[in-house]
């Protein structure tokens, strides 16, 4: 069979991974020179923790065992095992970890409530003051801005796998054929558009009224910090954002701890992860009205710096890169994803949301056993 892929992103570059991994022929194309979107600017968080039950939180623990396999077989991708500390403040935060930590799944996503003293054990890192902590035993870690091209090399190493930059594609010709703005056919068993939030264009022709919306978010990363940052960090406020800590806990929270204003106007929530060179990954924002800000504000940066100096009891190494991003996600937050035949032999899957780089494995895998590859 041959697969041609639309997108290089890390949901198109999975998919080209689970086509190869089936013994077929790929071609992978994208209208950048590399990927540029999402896939780059995010935290590189295998982030199982806050997913909902059901299907959601299936895809995430089979993701998250799926990226483990591969970064053993792809060191590049810098596949680390982390965890994840939420640390809590006060009673009303310290309930709602509590009502996760007795969820019927919490065996499934390594929920732990612990100590203070305990979570300085996991990540001695956090000198500020808390009073206990969630501890999520199965989030991990990748490198997002390296993780395609770690992968591509993977894949170029198979023999069936090219990879086309700088060419984008306009305009299905036929039962898996789509022409690009070179003029050329790629043709094949099956075309997976896996455009991430390019819905424009000819996303729009095949996919009118696409019930996928675009998220945009506003990020950061330091210097290196000089220790290691052992685990991944959130803070309370992802209690608010994440499905997994619905509770009547949760409710009273929100009835009775408004969000700082800052947190509150910009949708707010802290993650954070380390990078391999020491620098801290620092986020985020959520804006969802169109037409989208075309510059990043600076009060939101300020928040979170304030939020992350009292966990680490420290001065945050200086910010080197701010940049925002946007992503897709499905209208009803509850789809993992959005798939779809829009053509004979075309599909398109896309609309992950803030789990695209928690799920893509299992996503792709999900595409390939339905088409029968």
């Amino acid at each position: 069979m041959r697969v041609i892929v639309v997108g290089g992103g890390v949901v198109g570059t999975m998919h080209a991974w689970q086509a190869v991994e089936r013994g077929h022929e790929v071609v992978q194309i994208e209208r950048e020179a590399e990927a540029r979107g999402a896939s780059l600017r995010n935290f590189g968080q295998i982030w199982v923790s806050g997913r909902a039950g059901g299907e959601e939180l299936e895809t995430a623990l089979r993701a998250r065992e799926l990226w483990e396999r591969i970064g053993a077989r792809v060191p590049g991708l810098g596949f680390r095992a982390t965890g994840s500390l939420t640390p809590v403040r006060n009673a009303r935060e310290h309930a709602v970890a509590e009502a996760a930590a007795a969820r019927p799944d919490a065996a499934a996503r390594g929920y732990e409530l612990v100590t203070a003293g305990q979570a300085r054990k996991l990540n001695p890192a956090l000198r500020g003051a808390f009073e206990a902590a969630l501890w999520c035993e199965r989030d991990a870690a990748v490198e997002p801005r390296t993780a395609q091209l770690h992968l591509r090399e993977a894949l170029r190493a198979s023999g069936r796998y090219t990879f086309l930059p700088g060419r984008e594609v306009r305009e299905v010709v036929g039962a898996g054929a789509v022409r690009d703005d070179h003029g050329d056919v790629h043709r094949g068993d099956a075309v997976v558009l896996a455009t991430g939030a390019w819905l424009s264009g000819l996303v729009r022709e095949l996919a009118p009224g696409l019930p996928v919306r675009r998220v945009r978010l506003q990020m950061m990363q330091t210097a290196p910090l000089g220790e290691a940052l052992t685990t991944s960090v959130a803070d309370a406020d992802s209690f608010r954002y994440y499905p997994a800590y619905e509770s009547d806990a949760l409710d009273a929270l929100n009835a009775g701890q408004a969000q700082a204003p800052v947190a509150a106007a910009h949708k707010m929530q802290l993650l954070m992860v380390q990078r391999r060179d020491g620098g801290l990954t620092i986020g985020d924002t959520h804006e969802y009205e169109h037409p989208f800000a075309f510059d990043t504000l600076e009060d939101p940066y300020e928040h979170l710096t304030g939020v992350v100096e009292s966990f680490l009891g420290r001065p945050l190494p200086k910010i080197r890169h701010r940049w925002a991003g946007v992503y897709a996600q499905c209208t009803d937050t509850t789809r993992v994803v959005h798939r779809q035949q829009v053509a004979d032999g075309v599909w398109l899957v896309t609309g992950p949301g803030g789990r695209g780089m928690t799920c893509s494995p299992a996503i792709a895998e999900t595409t390939a056993n339905e088409l029968g590859w």
